[in-house]
């Protein structure tokens, strides 16, 4: 399976925030939408994703008013992006390489989704579940 074909499974339309908004903001938005990340926007051009990891770290800086502070001016952790047509394997390998539970997936400077540890781990659960069953299907027509 490759990246767009989960994704096509998730059906979840993608999160965003301005990078001119404020970290309290992001915070807000992810509470709401019970979600760990956004997709951070910069002109309709995807810049970065801001997670909850990022909202501690800055409240750990900052205190209490680092809700305040804009988005841009979080430290960058580098654009990690994938390309649709990528395998959950590379996937796999740039969360581990990387440090990150999210991916952006886009095409160009598109936007087409965003991708979660969470997502593959559910995936691959699915895929064993299901090798289970073919398995246990096979085993109860030999016996």
């Amino acid at each position: 399976m490759n990246v767009r074909e989960l994704l096509q499974s998730k059906k979840d339309s993608v999160v965003t925030i301005d990078v001119e908004d404020t970290i309290g903001a992001a915070a807000h938005k992810m509470s709401a939408h019970k979600i760990a990340a956004l997709v951070v926007m910069k002109d309709d051009v995807p810049v970065r994703i801001i997670s909850e990891k990022d909202i501690v770290r800055s409240l750990a800086d900052d205190g209490p008013q680092a809700g305040r502070r804009v988005i841009a001016t979080l430290p960058s952790a580098g654009l990690e992006g994938i390309a649709p047509e990528a395998t959950l394997k590379q996937a796999m390998a740039l969360m581990t390489y990387s440090r990150h539970r999210h991916l952006m997936v886009t095409e160009g400077s598109k936007l087409v989704g965003i991708l979660s540890l969470g997502d593959i781990v559910k995936n691959l659960l699915s895929e064993l579940e299901l090798e289970k069953a073919v398995l246990q299907d096979i085993y109860m027509a030999a016996h």
